[in-house]
This record gives structure tokens, C-alpha cells and sequence, in this order.
């Protein structure tokens, strides 16, 4: 049985083996913080008061890549600038120009967000590799003016998992396959693998990722951190490979609530380039999100919990089942109204044929109009699906046929563009299915601020609607657990030790009440730092301070 307060093994030694409150306040008393479980405030406070320097922290993050870069697979490329960078940053701290939070912090992003510098952004396929933009990509541009560094690219499901329909999560032909570091085999989950393996084991502070249906929510859950799926609109699109309009989001995946809520912060806004973010509905200024992490985030808040998730005959696992079961009881001890047994007919697969329609049109669509079209320089002359789809087929380290084109052989059969009525009635069925007798339904009709499941749930509701989800450590998978690989034969989906989540999902542009529920059963469970990865890499800021 696993416990949500006492499931999993502590960590090692050192800030490893503390609790969170004396986790926290390391820095302060002289100790560096240990870069597995650092937080923000920890590392700002090393920064400001000169225990170490933004160099040594990418010095750092560069030597934990490298240690494990064979092993797990999780980032394409570093950075070249990247201590350039750090030091340019470090002589600004140092005549007192620091604007912001992330000021001199190191970044990794998605291989999808594309940068207008000395890296490529390839979507882990050889057809982009050497393809430049003309700019930044707005999300890319926002963190460096917020002062971050942008470390490198981390690996992902190729084309963000829209190419094969028997691929695996975590693989590209560009970085191989990601593996996750809480068993031998671990499947990552994706399409934001890289970012999650990369946050989860202190491979930089945090990561960007991207979500249409669940890349940031499963990866995130599967690898023990915290996720924040945005709404669509919240966060930019502009120079970020796309697949779905309709659905396609840049998110934070972070160690804590509090950490993806600065980074969100950092990357929300409207953006000319991007007319879904018009439909923001703040003005100019977004929510403070990192206030909104306060120890009040649940109470009065009416928490919906789908049917059947509890019982005797709970479609759930044993261990998820007793670890949603405790996290209900301290969402109640902390004044949330917990409303049961609420229904959500189309809950399950009902919108999965149109959201397929949905998906493919989109991505023929915008594929050339949202990125191919805007780059400056195309060597392999990819200009449209059918181009990618060929030059994937010949190129021999695309590991075709072996992983097929499966997904654009049907959207090109199709040919559906997303202005047909094809298009059109197979959207409206999927918001049909998803909102009314969905994920919007069951809020309006319960008077819900959210609905509380575990991840899978989660992913489903949010993402055909491109409403907000938070996910956050639920538990672990117990000792004994017996293994079970992915249907490609090659990862381990079911094993002792592997991480799950849980989430909450509620309506457009309310990530600022979704942070507060999460950040209050965060400080209550503290999850995170009672499971144990088994690949963790060793150097830490006291190997490269002073050296």
C-alpha cells in the first residue's frame, strides 16, 4: 500500500536525506543547495549574496547533462553561448541590474521552441536540422528579457508525438530515446519527455514544455515534478512547431507549484503574433501567479471528483486509488468542498474519432502556415507535410519504417485542411463531447472551481477544450510491482518506484486558482522528496565554485 504522506524512500545524503524546511534553508546557513531538489528562492539566494555566480550554476548544470547524457537521452543540444551568456549576466548582477526573478538562471526548453542563435530547433527530426528562423520564438524572447539563460534544447517525442502510430515515448531520430531516471527502462511519457527527465533530476532549474493532449501533464506526472498545462492563448505559439491550433500550448514543468508558477509568470501574455492570445482577459498584465501559492488555495473551493474513482470498483490501481484517497482527505482538511460521484458521460473515448480529424487537419494546415513558411533558411526545402513525409521516409536515420508515418499518412489521405466542413463538424462534435458533456459541463452544472483527478483524467478533459491543468506528485508505484512494458517492447510504462500525479482542471484562464489548489496540497504532501530516481547525476555547485 502506498501512503501519500510516507510512499517511496527518502533521499540520499546530504540536503537529500532533510526534510523540505531544512531542505530550504540551506543556502542561508552556508551549505550550497543541492541541485536534484533546488528551488528558486534557493538558488536567488546563492546569486544576490555571491556564494555563487550564474557561471558556476551553468558550469554546474552543464556537468550534470553530460554525466548522464548516454544514459537517459533527455537533452539535444547545450547551449554554446551558454557561459557567455551566464557571465554577461553575472557582471549585471554585479553593478545591480537584476531584473527579476529569473535573472542568471539556467533554462532548458523543448526542442520545438525555436531560438534565433547557434542552435538548432529540430522537433527531433533530421528535416529541420540546420533550418533558421528570423527571430526568437515570443516565448524564448520573454525569458531572455526576464534574464534567464536558455541552457539548451531538451529531447522529446518526434514532431511532439505526431508522426507514428508506433512510436514510443521520448524518441527522436535527432537525441534517441529519453529514459526516465526511476527504474531501469522507465518510459518518460511525452511528448515533453526530455524537459520532465531534465527537470526532475536537476538538469537545469526548470524547463518550457509543450502540450496538445497530455505532452506536459504525463511526462510531468510520470517523472515526479509539476506541470502547468496553460490555456490556450495564455502563452504564445509564435516560432513553436506546431500541431493543433485548436490545442497546442507552452507550459512550465518544474520541481515545485511555486517554481512553474515564476516560470509561467515569465512567458504568459497577449502576443501580435499570436491571435489566440487575444483572448486574454486581463489586459496587458497576467496574474500573479507565484502569489497565488499561499497555504489558502483550497478553502471554500468547490472540488468536483469524477464517478468511480474511489470505490470498490475503481477503474485505478490499488496504490493510486489509496494515495487519491488520502489527497481527498486533506483537500477537505483544508477547506475545499468535496463534491462526489460527478458524472462525465463523455469522459472517456466518445470524441477521440473527431479529435483525430481535429488534430490532422490542423497540423497539414499549420505546419507550412505557423513555421515552415516563416523560416529564413529551409536546406532540406521541407515545405509541406507530403515533403516531410518523403524526406522522413528516405532518410535512414529517421528509423523508418521501424516507426511509421502513420499519423500523416492518414491526415494526407484525408486532406483535410482546417477550413473545410470536414473540419468544421468534427470540431464541433469534439467541443460537444468535451465541453457539454464534458470538462465544461460538469463545472457549470456543479458549481465547480475544479475538478480533481489523476493525470490521465486530467489530460483528457483539459485538452480537447485547451483548458488549464495543473498536475503535481501524487505517489509511487510500490515495491513488487510487476513490470510492464509499452506496446513497443522497449520501455517499462508499469514498474516498483515510477512515479504517478494527479491534477486539477478547471475553466479557461484560471490557472491562478488551480496554482493555489495545487501549491496547498503540495506543502501538504511534500511527495516529490520522498521518491528516489535511481539515476541521480553527482557534480554540484561546490565542484565548480572557486575552480
Amino acid at each position: 500500500m502506498v501512503a501519500i504522506l510516507s510512499g517511496g524512500r527518502l533521499l540520499g545524503a546530504g540536503c537529500l536525506a532533510l526534510q523540505f524546511a531544512a531542505c530550504a534553508a540551506t543556502a542561508s546557513s552556508g551549505q550550497f543547495p543541492q541541485l536534484l531538489d533546488a528551488t528558486l528562492d534557493e538558488l536567488r539566494r546563492g546569486l544576490d549574496g555571491g556564494q555563487f555566480s550564474s557561471v558556476d550554476l551553468t558550469k554546474a548544470y552543464i556537468a550534470r547533462i553530460n554525466e548522464v547524457s548516454e544514459q537517459l537521452h533527455a537533452v539535444n543540444v547545450i547551449n554554446p553561448d551558454a557561459l557567455s551568456i551566464a557571465a554577461k549576466l553575472d557582471s549585471e548582477r554585479s553593478s545591480g541590474k537584476v531584473g527579476g526573478p529569473l535573472h542568471g538562471i539556467p533554462i532548458l526548453i523543448k526542442d520545438n521552441i525555436a531560438t534565433d542563435d547557434k542552435m538548432d530547433n529540430t522537433a527531433g527530426s533530421f528535416a529541420l536540422v540546420g533550418a533558421k528562423v528570423p527571430e526568437d520564438s515570443t516565448v524564448a524572447a520573454k525569458l531572455r528579457k526576464a534574464g534567464a539563460i536558455i541552457l539548451g534544447k531538451a529531447n522529446l517525442s518526434q514532431w511532439a508525438n505526431n508522426r507514428s502510430n508506433n512510436g514510443t515515448s521520448g524518441w527522436s531520430a535527432v537525441g534517441g530515446q529519453t529514459i526516465g531516471a526511476y527504474f531501469p527502462g522507465h518510459d518518460p511519457l511525452g511528448s515533453s519527455s526530455g524537459s520532465a527527465v531534465s527537470s526532475s533530476i536537476g538538469l537545469a532549474w526548470a524547463c518550457l514544455g509543450t502540450e496538445t493532449e497530455g505532452s506536459i501533464i504525463a511526462p510531468a506526472q510520470a517523472n515526479n515534478i509539476v506541470g502547468i498545462k496553460p490555456t490556450v492563448g495564455l502563452t504564445s505559439r509564435y516560432l513553436v512547431v506546431p500541431v493543433s491550433e485548436h490545442q497546442d500550448t507552452v507550459g512550465p514543468m518544474a520541481r515545485t507549484v511555486k517554481d512553474a508558477a515564476h516560470l509561467l509568470s515569465a512567458i504568459a501574455g497577449k502576443d501580435s503574433h499570436d491571435n489566440y492570445t487575444a483572448a486574454i482577459p486581463f489586459g496587458d498584465k497576467v496574474p500573479d501567479y507565484v502569489a497565488a501559492c499561499t497555504a489558502s488555495g483550497l478553502k471554500g473551493k468547490r472540488i468536483g471528483v469524477p464517478a468511480g474513482l474511489t470505490g470498490s470498483g475503481s477503474e485505478l490501481s490499488a496504490p493510486v486509488v489509496e494515495a487519491f484517497r488520502q489527497a481527498l482527505k486533506l483537500l477537505q482538511s483544508s477547506g475545499a468542498i468535496i463534491v462526489d460521484n460527478v458524472t462525465l458521460p463523455a469522459l472517456g473515448q466518445q470524441y477521440r474519432d473527431a479529435n483525430n480529424i481535429v488534430q490532422d487537419a490542423d497540423f497539414l494546415t499549420n505546419l507550412p502556415k505557423l513555421y515552415l513558411n516563416s523560416l529564413v533558411t529551409n536546406p532540406n526545402n521541407i515545405k509541406s507535410l507530403a515533403d516531410l513525409r518523403a524526406f522522413t521516409q528516405k532518410h535512414p536515420r529517421e528509423n523508418w519504417p521501424h516507426r511509421d508515418t502513420g499519423v500523416w499518412d492518414t491526415a494526407l489521405k484525408h486532406g483535410y485542411s482546417n477550413d473545410s466542413p470536414q473540419f468544421q463538424q468534427a470540431y464541433q462534435k469534439q467541443l460537444y463531447y468535451a465541453g457539454q458533456l464534458g470538462l465544461t459541463g460538469a463545472l457549470k452544472n456543479h458549481t465547480l472551481d475544479a475538478i480533481f483527478a489523476p493525470w490521465d483524467h486530467i489530460a483528457i478533459m483539459a485538452a480537447p477544450l485547451g483548458n488549464p491543468a495543473v498536475t503535481l506528485p501524487l505517489g509511487r508505484m510500490p515495491d513488487g510491482t510487476p513490470v510492464a512494458r509499452n506496446e513497443f517492447g522497449n520501455l517499462n510504462v508499469i514498474a516498483p518506484n515510477l512515479p504517478f500525479g494527479v491534477g486539477f482542471a478547471g475553466a479557461p484562464f484560471s490557472e491562478e486558482a488551480l496554482i493555489g489548489m495545487a501549491y496547498t496540497l503540495e506543502q501538504q504532501t511534500q511527495v516529490r522528496t520522498k521518491i528516489q530516481p535511481i539515476v541521480v547525476p553527482k557534480t554540484e555547485l561546490k565542484d565548480v565554485v572557486d575552480k
